[in-house]
Formats: C-alpha cells, structure tokens, sequence
C-alpha cells in the first residue's frame, strides 16, 4: 500500500454475506479508515456501524427492476471521488468478483489510471451453506460444485446451459434466483435433472433473520411462495442438501456465537 500512497486507489472490498463476524481482518481494517465507501443493497447495517463516524456513505444499491445507481454511474462516481490519501471502499456483498461486477469496475478504474485493491469476501455460497449446514461437496454425494447466477434483464430466458448443468452428481449453487425459481426447477428437470434431488432454499444467510427451506427440486417454487422466503436467497441444489439436518447438529456452538436461529430450519 505505501509504494502507491501517492496515486488514487480504490478498495474492492467483499462484505461476506452479512454478518460482521465474518469480515475478513483487512476489510475490518479498511473500513474503519474509510472516507469514503459506495456500499450496495446487501450490506448488513451491522457491517456500516463499523465504519468511522465522519464517513461519507453513498448508496449505489441494485434490485430487480430497480437500481438506485446504474453501472455506468457508479463507475464514473467511483473515479470522481478516488484521490491521492482518500481511503475509498467500494463495498459489494459476498465477494467482489463472484457475481458482484467488481472486475467491471476495477477495468474501468485502472482505465482511467486509478489503482485498484481487491479484498475478497467469503461469497454466499460458502458463508450460507456453512450456516445452513450444508457441505457444498462430499464424498459420495458430490464431486464438484458449479455456480450460476439466475437473474436475467427483463423479458428475457436465463440464458444457461441447462444441459451441462443437470448434473446430480455435482452440486448446483444458484445466485439470485427467487424471481425465476420456476424457470430454474422445470429447465432442470426437462434437462435430465431428478426432480426429487434435494435442494435447498437460504434467505439472509449469517443473519439473525436466516430462513432455511430444505425440500426437492420438483417443489422449489411452490415453497418458496409458501415460505414467503424473503430475499437476498440462495439455492443449493443437489445432493448434499439431504445433510442439512444431520450437520446441524454440530453447528450449534457455531449458530450461538453469530446469533443464529438454531430454529431456523424446515423441511418441505
């Protein structure tokens, strides 16, 4: 960091998916010496209070049909306010470049002569299957993990390769798939997928509002509407979803200690 004090930079930083605890040191460290940070929709107010009193916050935050900033803008923002000795934080949720479009931003920034540090954050799908109790692999259930992200722009398909994911034997993580979930199940299962492979459904993962649905793929979206899942949430699809319960019951001290609900889970 001190070689290039003299330049602008920008820090990419992952949130992790929303508890504070699991921050990294660097991105606790960071934040706590910020100027200022654009933050989006799934930073927990949890992680902001970490943040120095003087601070300037800016909002940037996406949801479907609605952004507050749109990409274009936040990347301008982002150049406008880097400065030589401004600590400036870009704070994404999960981690800045699985999903996050944090790659988008540091090309634009490094463009335009503006250093970029990227701090990576545990991303969703390991924080919420840890918390979940759910093994993205294991021996005999699964030989690999894949992830997707299942949001589209407007009036248009997922544009995936249904085919090469139906895999049962590998586990199928899906990022921001709520509004598609009955798209995903039937593209799946008309692909070859079982539709009684266990899947799983996590809202607000790490969180103290954590929401664990654990029932097949066939039935994904009509529980989802039944649980009222509320959003951000992450699919796990495949076998080892059927270990949630049997995990559980080590994770217990773990759930204390991030305030979890221990009463989290359901099966449908």
């Amino acid at each position: 960091m001190s070689d290039i004090q003299q330049t602008s930079v920008v820090h990419l930083v992952g949130a992790g998916p929303g508890n504070p605890d699991l921050l990294t040191v660097k991105a606790e460290r960071l934040l706590r010496q910020a100027d200022i940070v654009v933050y989006d929709r799934l930073v927990s107010e949890d992680i902001l209070d970490l943040l120095p009193a003087g601070a300037t916050r800016i909002f940037a935050g996406k949801a479907r049909g609605h952004h507050h900033m749109k990409q274009d803008e936040i990347n301008a923002l982002l150049a406008r306010v880097a400065a030589p000795g401004r600590v400036v934080v870009r704070l994404k949720g999960g981690d800045p470049f699985v999903f996050g479009r944090g790659s988008e931003e540091a090309e634009y920034l490094i463009s335009r002569g503006i250093a970029v540090e990227v701090v990576p954050g545990i991303t969703s799908a390991s924080g919420c299957s840890a918390a979940a109790g759910i093994p993205l692999t294991h021996r005999g259930f699964a030989t690999g993990v894949r992830f997707v992200t299942g949001h589209c722009r407007e009036d248009h398909d997922l544009n995936l390769n249904w085919q090469s994911l139906a895999d049962p034997d590998t586990t199928l993580v899906v990022y921001m798939g709520l509004a598609n979930v009955a798209q995903i199940a039937t593209r799946l299962i008309d692909a070859g997928m079982p539709p009684d492979l266990p899947s799983a459904m996590v809202s607000k993962g790490t969180t103290p509002q954590q929401q664990v649905v654990i029932t097949t793929l066939d039935k994904l979206p009509v529980k989802a509407r039944e649980a009222e899942i509320a959003t951000p949430v992450l699919f796990i699809i495949g076998h080892v979803a059927a270990l949630a319960h049997t995990l559980d019951a080590d994770l217990t001290a773990w759930e204390e200690h991030l305030a979890l609900p221990a009463a989290g889970y359901f099966h449908a």
